[in-house]
C-alpha cells in the first residue's frame, strides 16, 4: 500500500508482540482473503471454494470476482463477508436460540445481522440498530435479501435501546473501533488512525456496552467484538465490563478452537477473548469476546412504551395478503399508512413494543399495497425465503436479462406470463416483474438498480 503503517501502531505492536510483530506487518502487506457466507435457506448452485474452518457456511474464493455482476448477490443467497467476523456463528454454534430474541448493537453493514437471523429462525426475532440512518438504509436493504423476515431494523442511541432491559437473550456488540484490523484492506484506515482515536473509541465502547448489559436477559450472552488489535480496545474493554458488572457475570460455556484455525487466545480469568491476526488466521484482524449474565441478576419490568400505529388486517385484504406467504396461519399481518407488512405471531407483539418507542426504519417482510382488492407485491416479498411460490409464475433467465433486470432495464416480455412474475436465476429469486400484453415492467427498486457494469 503507498500508506505505510502508522508509526505509533507500530511501535505498540512490537511491544505487544514481540519479535511476532514483524510477521504481522508483513502480513498487512499482502493481498486480503476473499470469503463469503452461503445463505442456507435458499437453494443456490453450490458454492465452491475451501470452507472456513470455524465457519459452517463460510467459503474462501480463489479470487475476486465482480460481486456486482453476480445476480446471487442481489438474490440473497450469500452475503459477502470477512472471514474472521464470522466467528461469532461459531460462538453461537451450541445456543439453541430458534425462537429466541437477539441484539445487534452495532449491525451496519448486517453480515452478522444475517448470522443471527438464521440463527433465531422464522419465529425468533433480531434487533439491528445503527445510529447512521443512511447505514441504517443499507443495513435494511441487506436483511430484505437475506429473505428471512424476521429484523427489525432500528436507528437509535444505545441508551434508547438500553430501556428494554433484560430483553434479549443474546446481545452483540460490535463495537466502532480504531480500525486496525482493516489496514490490509482499506488504506483510508491506515491514514485516519491515531492514538487519540485509539482513547476515544475506548470511551465510546464502555458507554455502549453498560447500555448493552442493560438490554441482557439474566442468562444470556453477550458478545463483544472489534476490528482492532490493540489491548486498550480489546482486553482493555473487557477487563473495564468485568469490573463494572463482575458481581452479575459469568463464564460462558467453552468454545472450542482448532489449532489449525490460528486463533489465538487471550482469556482473562474465566471469560474467553479471541485474536485473529492475519499472519496467523486466514482472515482480517478481530477480536471477540464472550460472557454470560448469571442467573441470579436482578430481574426488571419491561418498559411501558406507546402504541405502534401498526393495524391488524382483517377480512378480504387478510386473505389476498394471506396466499402469498406458506404457513400465513403463523403470520400476523399489519398495515402501515397502507404499506402491508407481514411478521411471525410469536413476536409481532414484541414489534408492535419496539415500534411504539424506536425509530424503526425497516421490519418483518414488506408484502405490498392492496390496490383494488389484490395485493400490488414489492421487492423484499420477492426475496422472502417463505413466499408461496405457486401464487405467481417463476420463471428462470439467462445472465444477461438478470444484468438487464438488475439495471432496471427494459427486458423482452415474451418468456413471461400474463401479470406478475419472479424472475429467477439459477433457482434463486431476484424480483418481481409483470408483463402486460407485449411489454414487461421492470418492478425492480429504482433506488437498487446497478448504476455502472
Amino acid at each position: 500500500m503507498a500508506t505505510p503503517l502508522p508509526e505509533e501502531f507500530v511501535c505498540s505492536m512490537r511491544e505487544m508482540l514481540g519479535t511476532e510483530a514483524e510477521s504481522l506487518f508483513e502480513a498487512l502487506d499482502t493481498p486480503a482473503e476473499v470469503s463469503i457466507r452461503v445463505n442456507p435457506a435458499k437453494s443456490a448452485e453450490t458454492f465452491e471454494g475451501e470452507a472456513v474452518g470455524w465457519s459452517k457456511c463460510g467459503r474462501y474464493l480463489e479470487e475476486r470476482p465482480q460481486f456486482t455482476l453476480d445476480p446471487l448477490l442481489h438474490g440473497g443467497a450469500y452475503y459477502v463477508q470477512e472471514a474472521s467476523s464470522q466467528f461469532v456463528s461459531h460462538i453461537l454454534e451450541g445456543d439453541d436460540l430458534r425462537g429466541g430474541r437477539i441484539l445487534d448493537m452495532c449491525a451496519a453493514p448486517g453480515g452478522k445481522t444475517t448470522i443471527y437471523s438464521t440463527k433465531v429462525g422464522r419465529e425468533g426475532l433480531v434487533v439491528a440498530n445503527d445510529i447512521s440512518h443512511s447505514r441504517a438504509l443499507a443495513l435494511s436493504d441487506n436483511v430484505k435479501r437475506w429473505g428471512m423476515g424476521n429484523v427489525v431494523v432500528v436507528c437509535n442511541e444505545p441508551a434508547d435501546i438500553a430501556n428494554f432491559e433484560e430483553w434479549f437473550d443474546v446481545v452483540a456488540v460490535d463495537a466502532p473501533c480504531s480500525g486496525e484490523g482493516m489496514f490490509r484492506k482499506m488504506e483510508e484506515a491506515r491514514a485516519e488512525w491515531s492514538s487519540a482515536s485509539v482513547k476515544q473509541c475506548v470511551a465510546r465502547q464502555r458507554e455502549i456496552l453498560a447500555e448493552a448489559w442493560r438490554t441482557l436477559r439474566p442468562g444470556g450472552k453477550l458478545i463483544y467484538s472489534t476490528c482492532t488489535f490493540n489491548a486498550n480496545e480489546d482486553e482493555g474493554v473487557v477487563e473495564w465490563l468485568v469490573e463494572e458488572f463482575g458481581d452479575d457475570m459469568v463464564a460462558a460455556e467453552h468454545i472450542e478452537t482448532l489449532d489449525e484455525w490460528g486463533i489465538v487466545r487471550s482469556d482473562i480469568g474465566p471469560f474467553q477473548c479471541f485474536h485473529f491476526y492475519p499472519h496467523k488466521a486466514r482472515g482480517e484482524g478481530f477480536f471477540a469476546a464472550v460472557v454470560r449474565k448469571g442467573e441470579g441478576a436482578v430481574r426488571r419490568r419491561a418498559p411501558k412504551v406507546k402504541r405502534s400505529a401498526l393495524v391488524p388486517l382483517k377480512g378480504a385484504e387478510l386473505a389476498e395478503v394471506s396466499r402469498w406467504v406458506d404457513g400465513a396461519n403463523e403470520m400476523s399481518f399489519r398495515s402501515l399508512n397502507g404499506t402491508i407488512i407481514g411478521y411471525h405471531n410469536a413476536v409481532v407483539e414484541d414489534v408492535v413494543q419496539l415500534a411504539g418507542s424506536l425509530y424503526v426504519v425497516y421490519s418483518g417482510v414488506v408484502c405490498g399495497e392492496i390496490f383494488k382488492g389484490v395485493l400490488k407485491p414489492e421487492h423484499p416479498l420477492a426475496l422472502y425465503v417463505w413466499r408461496n411460490r405457486s401464487v405467481v409464475a417463476e420463471v428462470e433467465v439467462s445472465l444477461e436479462d438478470a444484468l438487464n433486470y438488475l439495471r432496471k432495464q427494459d427486458i423482452a416480455a415474451a418468456q413471461f406470463k400474463e401479470g406478475v412474475n419472479v424472475m429467477m436465476y439459477k433457482g434463486v429469486a431476484i424480483g418481481f416483474v409483470k408483463r402486460i400484453g407485449q411489454r414487461c415492467n421492470n418492478m425492480y427498486p429504482k433506488d437498487l438498480r446497478i448504476l455502472k457494469l
